[in-house]
């Protein structure tokens, strides 16, 4: 628990039998940031308790930043904000912290591209992320890894809350309302408004108040243990180096249209050259010619300006500049041998489930069979399917179970898929059931 003096909270109304929650006791009115959005409803939060922070930019303030947070207590909240949809790479424009005894800090990562003394300073630290998984690669990039975490938004999906954004749980469990309209911002931006580095301090404003409140409802539904596997599951993964995807223009949006290796290389060959000019400018991909401009000429395949131009996607001022650098990716494709076209993948795991009742009937009801379990066990315990037992585990499983089928063996090969020991224990002696073909 923190130990920092809390902003007043509201207890959200809810009807009998609705999602769990734990009412909070109220401080005095008098430590209120923000106002009433409505009568009797959230507050709105306008405004961090000690004031926005000027943004640390240089090796003197990044050092008292690094004492202060050393010489705090208990949780340190954290966040970053990206720039996705802007920047051609995921990295990190600004860091949040904030932890009692020390306040909150904006650092920007910019100047300061390595921040391994704040890590250190922090290291002995529980971190506190909302949806680690999005943070965890660009904090890695600027040298912040914490040993051990808290996820908020991981956590009120164990406890069954549907709704598990930041703003969301904030409002139903602390009583205040968070403003999001800066979450698609282009963060790169600077110097960066004032209004902007508010809404990024709030953003960390409650995190740790909210790390109590669902580690409460946690323990209270006999899920701690559920969660602290699930932590530092997140840990480990975020240790990893970043994987680089195989052959990344496959991910085209729309690819499934593209019909012969002719016009996949076109679509390979365009995404190349999108890539190179976007990584040159530091620009998001699509931003410099959309998906559905590469789909439209891997299909039609047009062989000079005036037909390149002439399609979809192709006709704003930036994209026109280069079309000779698309007609040349055109002309690259169009000019490659047959040896050097691309070949199908081959596939790693089960074929798409729509096409098993037709390859493999027996597979097809072995993973009905087991879906209904999924989605049994899940409901039963307030969980999604999802966080239960990942789909392509399930998938995988029902395709090609073990020769023997037993609650060791079927535990065994989900372990191999990376499940954790809390949903092996809830999930192995009924999906052993199901994978065994049932008497006619």
């Amino acid at each position: 628990m923190t130990d920092e003096s809390p902003l007043r909270r509201r207890t959200a109304q809810r009807p009998a039998g609705s999602e769990p929650h734990h009412p909070l006791a109220q401080p005095p009115a008098s430590d209120v940031v923000g106002s009433d959005s409505s009568p009797g409803g959230p507050v709105a939060l306008t405004a961090p308790r000690d004031g926005t922070p000027a943004p640390v930019a240089d090796d003197d303030a990044l050092a008292e930043a690094v004492a202060r947070f050393a010489a705090g207590s208990g949780p340190v909240a954290i966040d970053a904000e990206r720039a996705s949809g802007y920047r051609y790479t995921q990295r990190a424009y600004l860091v949040q912290l904030r932890r009692a005894g020390a306040g909150t800090a904006l650092i920007d990562p910019l100047p300061l591209p390595e921040l391994g003394t704040l890590d250190a300073a922090i290291a002995d630290a529980e971190w506190v992320l909302h949806a680690a998984s999005q943070d965890l690669p660009c904090l890695a990039d600027v040298g912040l890894r914490p040993r051990r975490l808290f996820d908020t938004e991981l956590a009120a999906r164990l406890a069954g809350y549907e709704r598990v954004g930041l703003a969301a749980l904030t409002e139903a469990l602390l009583g205040f309302s968070l403003e999001k309209h800066h979450s698609a911002a282009d963060w790169s931006t600077r110097p960066l408004p004032e209004s902007w580095l508010t809404y990024a301090a709030l953003d960390v404003e409650l995190l740790v108040e909210l790390r109590d409140v669902l580690a409460l409802e946690l323990e209270r539904q006999g899920k701690q243990q559920w969660a602290a596997e699930e932590f530092a599951a997140l840990v480990a993964w975020g240790s990893q180096p970043t994987r680089v995807r195989p052959e990344p223009w496959r991910r085209t949006s729309g690819i499934h249209r593209v019909r012969g290796a002719r016009a996949q290389a076109r679509v390979r060959a365009l995404w190349q050259a999108r890539d190179d000019v976007a990584a040159r400018r530091d620009s998001a991909p699509g931003r410099v010619l959309p998906d559905s401009a590469i789909i439209a000429a891997a299909e039609l395949d047009p062989r000079d300006e005036r037909a390149l131009l002439a399609l979809p996607g192709f006709n704003g001022r930036s994209v026109r500049r280069l079309a000779r650098i698309w007609l040349d990716a055109l002309d690259v494709a169009r000019a490659l041998p047959d040896d050097a076209l691309p070949t199908t993948p081959p596939v790693d795991g089960p074929p798409p489930p729509h096409r098993w009742a037709e390859r493999d009937p027996a597979a097809a009801a072995r993973l009905a069979r087991c879906r209904e379990v999924v989605i049994r066990t899940a409901a039963a315990n307030l969980l999604p399917p999802e966080n239960l037992i990942a789909p392509d585990s399930v998938r995988r499983l029902a395709w090609t179970p073990p020769e023997e089928i037993s609650e060791e063996s079927v535990a065994a090969t989900l372990q191999g898929f990376g499940a954790r020991t809390w949903q092996v224990s809830l999930i192995v002696a009924e999906l052993s059931a199901a994978l065994r073909d049932p008497p006619r």
